[in-house]
């Protein structure tokens, strides 16, 4: 069958297509309506062995559920991956033709999109962070205008509807106390909505069986699960514990250079160490968020992951790298619990188990 490579350079109102051949040559151009059934028809017009790419972005999730039933491989790719389009002019043209040379030659890095049956799931776990940080962001507002008066305000008690009044009358200067009084306005509605979401996203996430497996590990509460399950969708993306670390920003990055050299006629390996440059930088900062506030939790009870912390301690470890180290292995962990749907065993924080 006749295999054609798709480009798609999506904006809000028009999508660039670029459609072209397996030996590289550009059989169709067009510019078509962000519209489902234009696209819809554009795609069933187009003969052969369809595959079709188009930048991860806002468009991404409602357009790969679109297509999927229609193509043979659909790639949403990371823009952030692709080098190459920066060369050269820039069009929505030229953008759609280096799309599809980019898909045909291999060269794209993939975003997972899939597991329909959880888009309720993901779309409350979606809320309920959006409505957390915002909450954080006000949370902070309050404090800082106290901070703005030279009026220490440390702990939770500032944002305490009971005492509200006595934190309200410290400030002396009208406009500044209505100031405080919008913000707290502000703080009443979003905590309403946190828990209102709060509410939906546990609820929602009972239905899955996931859930129950995830909740057996020490420090992975619902809310915890619950997001887990939204974010990674299946334990099956990630080949082994490596790729989830990286996807979690939990991974090394290292720099080496010069590995080999000759000696006397003979091939030997350098000697040099591998230069490590922190963690990788291109990762999920949420997922990222909840393994590390795992960890923080962990690492200040008792239980099986306290030991393992202390332990790590004891052999001269500094706590930032202890508590790294619990993240890395909680995040081990949760990929095995859920994969094999097993129980958390303690013997799974040994080395040659996690």
């Amino acid at each position: 069958m006749d295999i054609k490579y798709i480009g798609m350079d999506v904006h809000k109102e028009s999508i660039s297509i670029a459609v072209m051949k397996g030996d590289g040559k550009l059989v169709m151009e067009s510019i078509i309506e962000t519209k489902a059934s234009t696209i819809l028809q554009f795609i069933q017009g187009v003969r052969g062995d369809l595959h079709v790419t188009f930048e991860e972005g806002t468009w991404a999730g409602w357009l790969y559920d679109l297509l999927k039933p229609h193509v043979t491989e659909l790639i949403v790719c990371d823009p952030r991956k692709n080098a190459l389009m920066k060369e050269g002019n820039k069009s929505d043209k030229v953008d759609a033709r280096k799309l599809a040379d980019l898909l045909r030659g291999g060269y794209l890095r993939s975003v997972y999109h899939g597991e329909n049956g959880l888009r309720t799931l993901k779309e409350l776990a979606r809320s309920y962070l959006t409505i957390s940080k915002d909450l954080t962001r006000v949370m902070n507002r309050v404090k800082a205008l106290y901070r703005s008066w030279g009026i220490c305000c440390g702990g939770q008690q500032v944002y305490a509807p009971r005492h509200r009044a006595e934190w309200l009358n410290k400030i002396g200067e009208a406009g500044g106390r209505r100031r405080a009084e919008f913000f707290y306005q502000q703080l009443d509605a979003l905590r309403a909505l946190h828990q209102a979401v709060r509410r939906d996203l546990l609820a929602e996430s009972r239905k899955h069986g996931g859930t129950k497996l995830l909740r057996q590990i020490p420090s992975i509460g619902p809310i915890r699960a619950a997001l887990l399950i939204a974010l990674i969708q299946t334990p099956y993306r990630f080949r082994s514990k490596r790729q989830l670390w990286t996807y979690s920003g939990l991974a090394i990055d290292t720099r080496d250079s010069a590995q080999h050299r000759f000696v006397d006629g003979h091939l030997q390996r350098s000697k040099k160490p591998q230069q490590l440059r922190g963690l990788n930088q291109n990762h999920n900062h949420d997922m990222k968020a909840i393994f590390k506030s795992a960890a923080t939790m962990a690492s200040s009870r008792e239980g099986a992951f306290y030991d393992f912390y202390q332990g790590l301690l004891t052999k001269g470890m500094e706590p930032a790298m202890a508590r790294l180290t619990l993240a890395r292995k909680i995040a081990a962990i949760t990929l095995i619990v859920w994969k094999k749907g097993a129980r958390f065993d303690a013997e799974q924080l040994k080395p040659q188990a996690a």
